[in-house]
C-alpha cells in the first residue's frame, strides 16, 4: 500500500567526487565545487564526465532535501524518483547559475556575460540574555523579490526584448549641468525608462503576471536558530535568499543579533556579573540568599562561617557564566559584585556593644591641654559629583567673565583714542 522503501546503498560517492566530509557545510560544498568545475571545465581542457560527475553531486548535495534522502538511502533512491530525479540538468546550466556565467573572464566560454552579484539584506535581530544563554530559535515572515515563473524572469510572453531607446542598451544615461560660464557637469545615472536593464517590452508582449517586471513579490517563513553562547553583534547568514533579480546571482540574508540589556546580569565574554548588596550584619556576621539564573535554576550563594566581606569585594563561582559558542558544555565564572549597605547612625548603647566585640579604636587619646589647643571643625555630608559639577560651571562662568572684561576693556581704549 504505501510501498517499499528503496534499500540502502552507496551514499558517500557524491561527497568523494566534491572531496568533502559527510558533515560539510553549504560552505564548504560551495567551495569545493568551485574548485573543482574550474579545473574540470570542458572549456579549460577537462574532463567533461568528471565535470558532468560535479554538477550531479553539487545539485544533490545543496538541496537539503535530496541530500537528506542521498544520506539515507544512496543514489537509487534518487533515481527511483525520491528526490525528484539527480543529475537531471545541465551541468552547464548549473555552472552557469554557480558562477553567473563564464568563469574565466570571458576568454573560455560563450555561454554568456557573468552576472553581478545582488547585494545582501541585513537585519537586526533582538534577542534577550536568557535567549543567547539557553539558545532559541525564531521564525520570521519576510518578503522578498523572486524571478516570475510564468516568464521565467523574462518578463515578455515571448521571451524577447528590445534594445531601450532611451538608453541604446547600456542601462544608463548621461546628464549635462551648466554650473557657471564654460563650465558643466556630467553625471550617470540609470535610465528612467528601462530601470536600467538595457531593455523595453512592448504592452503586447508584457508578462501577465508580473507586467513586465520579471520579478514579484513572495512571503517566505525563515526559522533563525540561535546557537548557546553567541555574541551581540553575531551574525546568522542565510545564503542566497535576498532579493532575486534576472542575471543576477542572488545576495544572502544576513541577521545581526543584538542583545537586550538584562536588569540583573550583565555579560562580558563568556562571564556575567551580578551585583548583590549585603547589609552591615550580613557582611560582618554571614549571608546567605537565592539567585535564579537565567535558566531558572535556583543557586543559594553563601558566605563562609567567619568570614568578612569587604565594601566592593568581587567573588566568583565557577562554570556559572555563559556558555561558550559551539562548546555549550563549557561556561565562564559568574562574578558577584558586593556592595555593603551602612547603618545611618548608632545608638549609644549600640557604640558600646559593638565596642565590646570589634577591635579596639587605634585613634590616640588627647589630654585635655592638647585638646584646648585644636579647633574644632564641623563635618557636612556632600555629593562630590554636585560638587565637582557646581564647581566646573562656577569656574566656567568666572572665566566667560573675565573674557568679557578684557573685551569691553580694550573697545573702551580705542573709544579713548579716538
Amino acid at each position: 500500500m504505501f510501498g517499499r522503501a528503496p534499500k540502502k546503498s552507496n551514499n558517500t560517492r557524491y561527497y568523494e567526487i566534491l572531496g568533502v566530509s559527510k558533515t560539510a557545510s553549504q560552505d564548504d560544498l560551495k567551495k569545493a565545487y568551485r574548485k573543482a568545475a574550474i579545473k574540470n571545465h570542458p572549456d579549460k581542457g577537462g574532463d567533461p564526465e568528471k565535470f558532468k560527475e560535479l554538477a550531479q553531486a553539487y545539485e544533490v548535495l545543496s538541496d537539503p532535501e535530496k541530500r537528506e534522502i542521498y544520506d539515507q538511502y544512496g543514489e537509487d533512491a534518487l533515481k527511483e524518483g525520491m528526490g525528484g530525479g539527480g543529475g537531471g540538468h545541465d551541468p552547464f546550466d548549473i555552472f552557469q547559475s554557480f558562477f553567473g556565467g563564464s568563469a574565466f573572464g570571458g576568454g573560455g566560454s560563450s555561454r554568456g556575460r557573468r552576472q553581478r552579484r545582488g547585494e545582501d539584506v541585513i537585519h537586526p535581530l533582538k534577542v534577550s540574555l536568557e535567549e543567547l544563554y539557553n539558545g532559541t530559535s525564531k521564525k520570521l515572515s519576510l518578503s522578498r523579490n523572486v524571478l516570475c515563473s510564468k516568464c521565467k524572469g523574462k518578463g515578455s510572453k515571448s521571451g524577447a526584448s528590445m534594445t531601450c531607446a532611451g538608453c541604446q542598451g547600456s542601462g544608463m544615461k548621461v546628464s549635462i549641468r551648466h554650473l557657471g560660464p564654460s563650465m558643466i557637469q556630467q553625471m550617470q545615472h540609470p535610465c528612467n525608462e528601462c530601470k536600467g536593464t538595457g531593455e523595453t517590452i512592448t504592452d503586447k508582449d508584457r508578462c501577465p503576471q508580473c507586467k513586465g517586471e520579471k520579478v514579484v513579490q513572495e512571503k517566505k517563513v525563515l526559522e533563525v536558530v540561535v546557537e548557546k553562547g553567541m555574541q551581540n553583534g553575531q551574525k546568522i547568514t542565510f545564503p542566497g535568499e535576498a532579493d532575486e533579480a534576472p542575471d543576477t546571482v542572488t545576495g544572502d540574508i544576513v541577521f545581526v543579533l543584538q542583545q537586550k540589556e538584562h536588569p540583573k546580569f550583565k555579560r562580558k565574554g563568556d562571564d556575567l556579573f551580578v551585583e548583590h548588596t549585603l547589609s552591615l550584619t550580613e557582611a560582618l556576621c554571614g549571608f546567605q540568599f537565592v539567585l535564579t539564573h537565567l535558566d531558572n535554576r535556583q543557586l543559594l550563594i553563601k558566605s563562609n562561617p567567619g568570614e568578612v566581606v569587604k565594601p566592593d569585594q568581587f567573588k566568583a563561582i565557577n562554570d556559572e557564566g555563559m556558555p561558550m559558542y559551539q562548546r555549550p558544555f563549557m561556561k565562564g565564572k559568574l562574578y558577584i559584585h558586593f556592595t555593603v549597605d551602612f547603618p545611618e547612625s548608632l545608638t549609644p548603647d549600640q557604640c558600646k556593644a559593638l565596642e565590646t566585640v570589634l577591635p579596639p579604636r587605634t585613634s590616640v587619646q588627647l589630654t585635655d591641654m592638647e585638646l584646648d589647643e585644636c579647633e574644632e571643625t564641623t563635618l557636612h555630608n556632600v555629593n562630590i559629583e554636585e560638587e565637582m559639577r557646581r564647581k566646573q560651571a562656577q569656574q566656567a562662568q568666572e572665566a566667560y567673565d573675565e573674557d568679557e572684561d578684557m573685551h569691553g576693556g580694550a573697545q573702551r581704549v580705542q573709544c579713548a583714542q579716538q
